[in-house]
């Protein structure tokens, strides 16, 4: 076969926000459905992402303090330009990038802190499949990984949620853990702004209407106290651990299951032995550890990272840490009693990006949403 006889031909397709909602990215139960997938087959070692132990968080752009460019951006507060690439093989079997770009201070001229968006490729060619907006994507996916935590490891009778930060985290967190606890009645908010808590309170109230008990509280201790499922989605400065928001042990009821895929601290009691400490990956946390300077919990300030630390220290053993992976195929029993304490750490894979998209996706091709583009028909130089 010549050249010429060859179908070179590229379209792919380019998702807006409104495509990707009308393709289903806001569908929590079936993101969730999909992160368990995802973690089921990363703990059988089907998949990809960057640095030299395949588990890196991704590539970020770093800037000095002090700089003789006026125009280079300063490493303000939440400041990122990052490239987060992965590979996904069982039924996914494809591969993307997602570019985050985040600044803090967007949300003085109406914009969201991030801007992201997604390539979705082909895993044999490379050729694009789907250019898509990620903020709802990303925001789902970071989401959904408590409610898989909390499918495995709240309690059944689980109905009192305590959230710190009613934000976009906040309500994609809340949409997981009423996916996997429907039995929840009542939610204890703490925010900082009245925008924000009003924005979140207007969802909650047309999302889930079963949540007839909505309690504002002042303080993060009443955050905690008496509930079932705990969620910090708080954003601010990263540097100081003394100014994450703590997690007391005396604060915590027993059977509590708590996820926190933001900043976060705890008192010595939390770090103990009867306070299971499970990790989204343990492999992104390692590898993390080995890309950004110590204590890296002042340059990541994942509850997770703090464990590291406390490795490295020899205040923690290694083993104490455990994979949520590995309770899902069985190889660590998940709860075992109705008294056991969950403290996970929630990360963020890259992983998870293309898992969803990849759903998404194919939703859309199945729908025809979606606007086609053309890369194409035959490339001047091969």
């Amino acid at each position: 076969m010549s050249k010429e006889d060859l179908n070179t031909k590229i379209d792919f397709i380019y998702l807006s926000e409104p495509d990707m909602i009308a393709a289903g990215v806001t569908n929590m139960p079936q993101c969730v459905d999909t992160m368990e997938k995802m973690f089921i087959l990363m703990q059988k070692g089907d998949y990809r992402m960057a640095g030299p132990n395949s588990d890196s968080h991704g590539a970020m752009i770093t800037f000095p303090n002090e700089s003789p460019f006026e125009t280079m951006p300063k490493p303000t507060a939440d400041r990122r330009l990052m490239a987060m690439p992965a590979y996904l093989g069982g039924d996914f079997q494809t591969c993307g990038v997602k570019w985050y770009g985040s600044n803090i201070a967007n949300r003085e001229i109406g914009l969201p802190r991030s801007i992201l968006m997604f390539t979705l490729t082909d895993v044999v060619t490379s050729a694009p499949l789907a250019y898509m907006s990620a903020n709802l994507l990303s925001a789902y996916r970071t989401g959904a990984v408590p409610g898989v935590g909390a499918r495995h490891l709240a309690r059944k009778d689980s109905k009192v949620i305590g959230l710190l930060g009613p934000g976009v985290m906040g309500k994609t967190t809340v949409a997981s853990f009423m996916a996997a606890c429907p039995q929840v009645d009542t939610i204890k908010i703490k925010g900082r702004g009245q925008a924000s808590l009003d924005s979140f309170l207007t969802w909650l109230a047309e999302t889930f209407p079963q949540i007839t008990d909505v309690q504002i509280v002042d303080s993060i201790e009443e955050v905690v106290r008496g509930s079932d499922l705990v969620t910090y989605c708080n954003s601010g400065a990263v540097g100081d651990p003394s100014t994450y928001p703590i997690v007391k042990r005396e604060w915590v009821k027993p059977g509590a299951f708590l996820a926190m895929p933001a900043s976060c601290r705890l008192d010595e009691s939390m770090s103990g032995k009867d306070v299971r400490k499970i990790m989204d990956s343990i492999g992104l946390y390692t590898a993390w550890y080995e890309e950004v300077p110590k204590p890296a919990h002042n340059h990541i300030p994942l509850v997770g990272m703090r464990f590291m630390d406390m490795v490295e220290e020899g205040s923690m053993a290694m083993n104490e840490l455990e994979d949520l992976g590995e309770i899902l195929v069985g190889n660590i029993p998940g709860r075992q009693n109705d008294d056991e304490i969950f403290m996970m750490s929630v990360g963020g894979m890259p992983v998870e990006d293309v898992a969803w998209a990849t759903v998404v996706y194919r939703n859309a091709i199945e729908k025809g949403i979606g606007v086609s583009l053309n890369l194409w028909d035959t490339p001047v130089l091969r």
